[in-house]
């Protein structure tokens, strides 16, 4: 009898354990997660969102592989990221489908997660070409007033990771939280774009600077006045990300801008171009002023530290590229695409990268020539 009492207490004890285990585990889970969603919510801008699902979910879910698929009718989230300066090549795991119908097909509009072997459940739209596939799977849809936004796939290489009979409390809840992300990250481009300011860093966007340099180039094919195009980016810019966090990288941001600001006239143009870098328009500007000028730049963000609220410097550098526009023959001369003088500084650009940094480096002169361009230098 008392044999009989002892063992039923061992079984009693072995399954509290298991259970306090269980709970211990739940309880680290749910923090890790509460963490993911306030990261998330916090984001600005759709790059940064992305790169932190796709990078952080692997951490928190403890996942082989993973595979973000979004909803691109329009062409329109594409376009956001490229001009952000987001990799798709260091991101293949990002996925974009102009097909949004597909998403209906293949998921329904249930919002349920679909558990299961990879080969059984996992349509090959929905996972990299160039990944092995994972032997299980689970795809979160991502749906907002009903409409699809994409939706999300995590991947195991463990056969009995993700089956139908699993709980899926915190995945449900991370399609719930990404989905209103992505919704509002998607509104705030889409405003950001529709004005002429950048609102993170208060100078010109994109928009606003193709559209000048239209203008300027051609007011100069008609004056014969030199145009100036300085390309310039952040050094390591994702190391400040990385290892102070995204606030800290905003104020960096808004920090170079003001530098930069400070060396141009009041009829040049500053704008961010997208991510970590920035574009100026020197209207009648030689090249020898457009180096000296992005000399100027160059120097000013090295000396200026930026003080952060924790007592220490961050110290950062840039590296710019020129090219610069010349009309020999005023009024007779064809029209220059933007896009020819940007990719000259934007070469630049690379090389001065490429040769160590914080430096500065010409790409030489795009010559316009009694309707026919050639470039020297």
């Amino acid at each position: 009898m008392n044999d009989d009492l002892e063992t039923q207490v061992c079984m009693l004890q072995s399954h509290m354990d298991g259970m306090i285990l269980r709970a211990q585990k739940n309880e680290e889970m749910l923090k890790r997660f509460q963490e993911l969603d306030m990261r998330l919510l916090s984001l600005n801008s759709l790059r940064e969102l992305i790169e932190h699902i796709h990078d952080d979910a692997q951490l928190v879910f403890n996942l082989q592989s993973l595979s973000l698929v979004l909803a691109d009718e329009n062409n329109e989230i594409k376009q956001f990221l490229t001009e952000d300066g987001f990799r798709f090549d260091e991101y293949q795991g990002v996925i974009v489908l102009p097909d949004t119908a597909l998403f209906k097909d293949k998921l329904g509009m249930s919002q349920r997660i679909v558990l299961g072997d990879a080969d059984e459940v996992l349509p090959t739209e929905f996972w990299p070409d160039k990944k092995e596939m994972p032997k299980t799977v689970a795809i979160i849809p991502l749906l907002r007033r009903g409409v699809y936004l994409g939706c999300m796939v995590f991947g195991s290489d463990d056969v009995a990771r993700f089956q139908v009979d699993m709980a899926t409390y915190f995945l449900d809840r991370l399609g719930k939280v990404l989905s209103v992300c992505m919704e509002n990250t998607l509104n705030y481009e889409q405003l950001r774009r529709s004005s002429l300011f950048d609102t993170l860093t208060g100078v010109n966007n994109r928009r606003f600077f193709e559209q000048r340099m239209d203008e300027e180039i051609l007011r100069s094919l008609r004056t014969g006045d030199y145009l100036s195009c300085l390309f310039i980016d952040i050094d390591w810019f994702k190391k400040v990300n990385d290892n102070f966090g995204h606030q800290v990288g905003d104020i960096a941001l808004r920090h170079v801008a003001e530098q930069l600001r400070s060396q141009l006239r009041s009829n040049d143009i500053l704008a961010r171009y997208g991510g970590e870098e920035f574009v100026v328009i020197l209207p009648t500007a030689p090249e020898r002023k457009g180096v000296e000028v992005a000399e100027r730049m160059r120097e000013a963000v090295a000396k200026a530290a930026v003080s952060l609220s924790t007592g220490e410097e961050l110290n950062l550098t840039v590296s710019i590229g020129v090219s610069t526009f010349v009309v020999e023959e005023p009024g007779i001369s064809k029209a220059l695409d933007r896009s020819e003088l940007i990719e000259v500084a934007d070469k630049a650009l690379f090389l001065a990268k490429k040769s160590g940094r914080n430096r500065v480096l010409s790409g030489g002169e795009v010559v316009a020539i009694s309707g026919v361009d050639k470039q020297s230098g």
